[in-house]
C-alpha cells in the first residue's frame, strides 16, 4: 500500500489497512493508533471515532465520482452513447483511485449498511444508472446500461484474483463494460 505524506492521510491508509485485514468492528482506535505508532490522544485530533476516519475516506476518494456525476449531469440530453461511453471510461478512473475504499466495502458490507455511507453510496450509484440510461430503451438494453455499471465493480474484484497485467485487466473490464453499453443502443450483435 502507498502511504501518503500527511497524518490525516496516514491515519486513513494505516485505518483502511487494518480495516481490510481484521474487519472494522474488530479493529481498534488503540490499533490504528499503535501501528502509526502515536498516542491515541494524537489519533484524537483528527479523527474522533472509526467512523469518522470511513466517512472522511469516503468523501476524499469518491471526489473523482462526484465530479464525474456532475459532468455527466451537464451533458446534453438524451446522452449519446459516445457520451455514456465517456462516462464509463471517467468511471473506471475513479474505480481505480478509490479501490481501497471498495475493498473495504466489499469486506465489510453489513458495517458500511449501518453507517451513514451505505445509503450515500447508495444514492451514487442510483444517479450514475440514471446517466447511463435512457428512457426510449426497452427494459432489456435498460437492464444493460445498469450492467455495464456493475461489470465494472464485478471485473474490479474478479481480477483481482487472475493472473496478469493490471492495465489490461482494466481494458478488458471497460471493453466488457461498453459492449453491454453498445448493445444496449444498437441492439445485441449476431
Amino acid at each position: 500500500m502507498t502511504t501518503r505524506g500527511n497524518t490525516r492521510q496516514r491515519i486513513q491508509d494505516v485505518a483502511l489497512e487494518l480495516f481490510a485485514e481484521q474487519g472494522y468492528e474488530k479493529t481498534s482506535l488503540r490499533e490504528i493508533a499503535e501501528k502509526l505508532e502515536v498516542t491515541k490522544a494524537a489519533l484524537y485530533y483528527h479523527f474522533k471515532t472509526k467512523e469518522d476516519i470511513v466517512i472522511s475516506l469516503f468523501q476524499d476518494l469518491t471526489r473523482p465520482l462526484d465530479e464525474l456525476i456532475a459532468w455527466a449531469e451537464d451533458q446534453p440530453e438524451p446522452r449519446t452513447l459516445e457520451t455514456k461511453k465517456e462516462i464509463l471510461c471517467r468511471y473506471q478512473v475513479a474505480l481505480t483511485g478509490a479501490a481501497p475504499l471498495f475493498r473495504f466495502m466489499q469486506e465489510n458490507q453489513a458495517t458500511v449498511r449501518e453507517l451513514s455511507i451505505g445509503e450515500t453510496f447508495k444514492e451514487r450509484m442510483m444517479t450514475m444508472a440514471r446517466l447511463l440510461q435512457s428512457p426510449d430503451l426497452g427494459i432489456a438494453d435498460r437492464v444493460r446500461c445498469v450492467s455495464a455499471l456493475f461489470t465494472m465493480h464485478a471485473g474490479m474484484f474478479f481480477t483481482q484474483s487472475i493472473e496478469g497485467d493490471p492495465e489490461e485487466k482494466r481494458e478488458a473490464v471497460l471493453e466488457v463494460a461498453i459492449d453491454l453499453m453498445t448493445q444496449a443502443h444498437h441492439g445485441p450483435r449476431s
